[in-house]
């Protein structure tokens, strides 16, 4: 499958600055092009084998090319059922001794990490010449989506992130759609999700739990600032803590944000603004809780039209905010999926899908089986997985998938300069909550251009040896 503006990609990559140079994870003596592949097994090493990791591993052996040789958790407790369905797969707790002890072993490698693990594994693995599959959103920061995207170059390893709908036919149905010009030029997506389902807008916990003793809680912790262990974190509410997560537009905009994204050709906003709320202003306690993922909120992207196409408006909501209905759809009809959707307003019409582009409808739904457009993209009958595994056994350039960084960076881009106003939007100002306001975004050099203080949420510091 092609990727529209994939040139308009490349040539913004080839003019945008990013300070990369001493980015390093592992040890200098370890770097440099790892073992080349036998044609018929690829050795995957996974980081992060426990939840998500379990299950993306599981996928990738259903491959029969696939040999799942080493796993690595800092877990026990959550490890266990890959240790049991991969009893030859040598265990590690620590990523960077695996990569360095084993990488002429290791062929590709799988990140299932919290987010604020993704990008210093995923860099550590290209940089040995590995190939990478990293579950989404693909990082933490802005800066990190930036640096994966130009490293899948530097380091030619084939990449994917973890947003299985971008295989489905679904989205490749609402690419045909659009290219066949049915609704003419998009100018607004809203997309919408019933995340969070974890607690998030409550603040970090005031107190501290003993350590569990299968939990290396230093290594889980990765690059994020030390702090103690609380078992609110572990092993699945972190998504709700800056420190660690990226809250619900990370964990669903790749999924939702996807269809448009691939559909109209969205590449970087340029103007971005949010609003949100705490679950203490829900109920009528005016707090809010900077080091906290927002309990609901709204955010507004825009993308400046490209090759004489309009402006696009993209309006992001989760926290049970959704969308007015389109006055296309009739009262009984379903409004996009049970969790979510996707609703692209053309010049000529509308669409909507659900989550992972699924159930894909043109607006009203009576037109969706009265058009007959030919299939032009083909479609992925193996799956997200194993289209990754048979591209890292062709060869980097010999086979395409679906979400590769050069794609999966920009669109983790957009979705972390939601998360980006959403933080800034916390700045305190005076007293009281801080007023709704529109940032600037300079994309080729990766900087809110009228409110400074806002550029300290594109690139984290990390943590001493990380």
């Amino acid at each position: 499958m092609k990727i529209k503006n994939n040139n308009s990609r490349r040539d913004f990559l080839k003019t945008s600055s990013l300070a990369a140079a001493g980015f390093f994870i592992v040890p200098r003596h370890v770097l440099g092009r790892g073992y080349v592949a036998p044609s018929d097994k690829l050795n995957i090493a996974g980081i992060g084998a426990g939840g998500k990791g379990e299950s993306d591993l599981f996928e990738f052996s259903k491959s029969p090319n696939a040999n799942i040789s080493y796993l690595c958790d800092v877990d026990d407790r959550q490890i266990k059922k890959s240790l049991s369905r991969f009893p030859k797969a040598i265990r590690y707790y620590d990523f960077r001794e695996m990569l360095e002890k084993e990488h002429k072993s290791i062929d590709a490698v799988s990140v299932s990490t919290p987010d604020n693990c993704h990008a210093v594994a995923a860099v550590a693995a290209m940089q040995l010449g590995k190939h990478v599959y990293v579950q989404k959103p693909l990082t933490h920061d802005i800066y990190e989506a930036r640096l994966l995207t130009e490293y899948a170059k530097r380091y030619k390893v084939v990449t994917q992130m973890g947003n299985q709908g971008s295989s489905g036919d679904g989205v490749r149905t609402m690419q045909e759609w659009y290219r066949s010009g049915i609704i003419g030029d998009a100018t607004e997506i809203k997309v919408w999700t019933n995340r969070p389902v974890w607690p998030q807008g409550t603040g970090t916990p005031k107190s501290s739990d003993p350590v569990p003793p299968e939990l290396k809680w230093d290594l889980w912790l990765g690059p994020a600032k030390e702090e103690p262990y609380h078992k609110e974190y572990v092993p699945f509410s972190w998504r709700g803590f800056w420190a660690f997560g990226t809250g619900a537009l990370g964990d669903m905009g790749c999924h939702l944000i996807d269809p448009a994204f691939k559909t109209t050709g969205l590449l970087y906003p340029s103007e971005v603004e949010c609003s949100q709320v705490s679950i203490f202003e829900k109920m009528w306690t005016p707090d809010y809780f900077p080091e906290s993922c927002p309990a609901a909120s709204s955010v507004i992207l825009n993308f400046p039209g490209t090759d004489g196409k309009p402006n696009v408006k993209l309006h992001w909501m989760d926290g049970g905010i959704v969308p007015e209905r389109p006055e296309e759809l009739g009262a009984d009809e379903q409004f996009g999926g049970n969790d979510g959707g996707v609703l692209i307003i053309g010049t000529k019409g509308k669409m909507m899908c659900g989550t992972y582009g699924s159930n894909p409808q043109l607006l009203p739904i009576s037109k969706t089986k009265e058009v007959n457009i030919p299939q032009t993209i083909a479609r992925v009958p193996e799956g997200h997985y194993v289209q990754w595994v048979n591209a890292c056994l062709a060869g980097y350039g010999r086979k395409e998938v679906s979400s590769p960084f050069e794609y999966a960076g920009p669109l983790t881009e957009t979705i972390l300069m939601g998360n980006l106003a959403l933080r800034a939007s916390n700045i305190k100002k005076g007293t009281g909550f801080p007023g709704r306001k529109k940032l600037l975004w300079d994309a080729v050099n990766m900087k809110i251009t009228n409110f400074d203080e806002a550029n300290q949420f594109v690139k984290r510091e990390y943590r001493a040896g990380w």
